[in-house]
């Protein structure tokens, strides 16, 4: 399951956000890569735990918590600290498949990476390449959003960032573990949960149909959920 979420940030505040991001002080994205990611990796980030970092990310996760397709298709139970990244002069990052099972740093809380997330904070004509390219059942999917746009995407899915070759490609990351762990179990759900978003404008509250779906809904979630 591959899904795009618009506007998750306003025109307005991703502005806000590259003002400042523009003037921060990049770390190498190696200093946190693992030992195989090591080879494939060449971006640069900010450092986790800086106060620029640490607001942001906050500013990000209550607009995730007031977007309500992304909570449909999530169903986050935890959400890893966004983190930030950026591309330019060949910066790419080869085929990988992230950590299931990730530590938020100062903490002894983890997070198993259920979803990833990419927040775009560049508009696709500030740079060249730098797709997000996920492979699934039916093949690669390249992904290359508007500045506020976010995807969803299952952590477990094979993806790479192609080299950006000209300009600038600045997003922010982030993984979720979610209270469905299954993908198609979720999926599913998601489908269910739209289906019954686009019947209650065509139907009466009251309406038996839409009542009786929205008890499967439910019936299934609570089936399939871990709190």
């Amino acid at each position: 399951m591959l899904i795009p979420i618009e506007g998750v940030l306003s025109k307005d505040e991703v502005r806000e956000f590259r003002r400042l991001l523009d003037q921060a002080p990049w770390q190498d994205g190696l200093k946190t890569a693992g030992t195989l990611a090591r080879a494939v990796k060449r971006n640069q980030q900010l450092e986790d735990g800086s106060p620029l970092a640490v607001e942001l990310g906050n500013r990000i996760l209550r607009k995730l918590g007031n977007t309500p397709l992304f909570i449909s298709a999530a169903l986050p139970s935890r959400i890893y600290p966004p983190k930030f990244n950026r591309y330019s002069d060949g910066g790419t990052y080869g085929a990988h498949v992230d950590s299931a099972v990730m530590q938020v740093p100062g903490t002894s809380i983890s997070v198993r990476s259920d979803l990833s997330a990419t927040l775009f904070l560049a508009e696709p004509e500030e740079y060249e390449g730098g797709e997000l390219q996920v492979e699934g059942p039916f093949g690669i999917q390249a992904v290359k959003l508007a500045a506020g746009d976010m995807v969803l995407y299952p952590s477990s899915s094979l993806h790479q960032v192609t080299p950006v070759t000209s300009g600038a490609r600045v997003a922010s990351f982030m993984w979720i573990q979610s209270m469905v762990q299954n993908d198609s179990s979720r999926t599913l759900l998601f489908d269910l949960d739209q289906a019954i978003q686009g019947m209650t404008s065509a139907v009466a509250a009251d309406d038996p149909r839409l009542l009786k779906l929205t008890a499967v809904y439910h019936n299934l979630l609570r089936q399939w959920a871990v709190t």
